[in-house]
């Protein structure tokens, strides 16, 4: 059995406590100088039911409704006779994936840590890049400390976008610890996975990324020089062709 860190362990405990609606989801006080956390804690607990009194609303619990996107997937995508199982890992032929485009109007949010590395910011380039060609919208959350990372996640589905797309390793453990009290909304990870998703969780990653929480530490095959625009601009196109096509919960793996 892997033990998790310190670290690890208390994000899960505190996700626990808040999904119990024990804690203050967002991390603000009441008092008139916290406007704008207080705003994000009532989005969160619209969103999701996370409340710091009891739990009088109910945190919804439906598996997410593939949202479906234009275009069609190619040959070599997946095997339709065989689908992938939940959790599975898929490695899509190059290029199966090119058709397919997010509806009108599509709505995301894009959140990321604070400080992030280059990494993370090529990530962050990727989806802006997409965003801007596809016209979808986006709406930016930045997790500014590592208090701040349950909370961002919280108000990230209180957007009630369309996708949360989740960049950064920084960003696994959280949502690995809230969105299954969320199961309405979907997720992709971009560069990285956690390592038990519930269906609303997808990943998009390629050999020389694929972190999976601060518990199971860096992959062994990890590599900073992968993490190129052309890398992640292909592994986030592969990933939402996923999910405009009802494939959620699984990997998709990008060669």
């Amino acid at each position: 059995m892997i033990r998790l860190t310190r670290r690890a362990t208390t994000v899960l405990a505190t996700a626990a406590l808040v999904a119990a609606g024990t804690v203050l989801v967002a991390g603000c006080s009441t008092g008139s100088g916290q406007t704008g956390q207080t705003g994000r804690t009532a989005e969160a607990e619209q969103a999701t039911g996370l409340q710091t009194g009891p739990a009088d609303t109910a945190v919804p619990t439906d598996a997410p409704t593939p949202l479906r996107g234009r275009g069609s997937l190619g040959t070599g995508f997946v095997d339709a006779d065989s689908p992938p199982a939940p959790e599975a890992t898929v490695s899509p032929a190059p290029h199966s994936w090119d058709d397919v485009a997010p509806p009108s109007g599509y709505r995301v949010v894009l959140l990321s840590p604070g400080k992030p590395s280059a990494q993370t910011e090529t990530l962050v380039d990727a989806v802006d890049a997409w965003a801007q060609a596809e016209d979808v919208t986006v709406v930016p959350i930045v997790a500014d400390s590592a208090d701040d990372r349950l909370p961002s996640v919280a108000a990230a589905i209180g957007k009630r976008a369309d996708l949360v797309i989740s960049v950064g390793d920084e960003m696994v453990d959280p949502i690995a610890a809230i969105s299954p009290s969320a199961l309405h909304q979907q997720f992709l990870v971009l560069g990285a996975e956690i390592a038990e998703p519930t269906a609303n969780v997808t990943a998009a990653d390629w050999t020389g990324a694929g972190f999976r929480g601060e518990g199971l530490g860096t992959a062994d095959h990890h590599d900073p020089s992968t993490f190129t625009d052309e890398r992640a601009g292909r592994a986030l196109r592969a990933g939402v062709a996923a999910l405009l096509n009802g494939y959620n919960g699984i990997v998709v793996w990008v060669a």
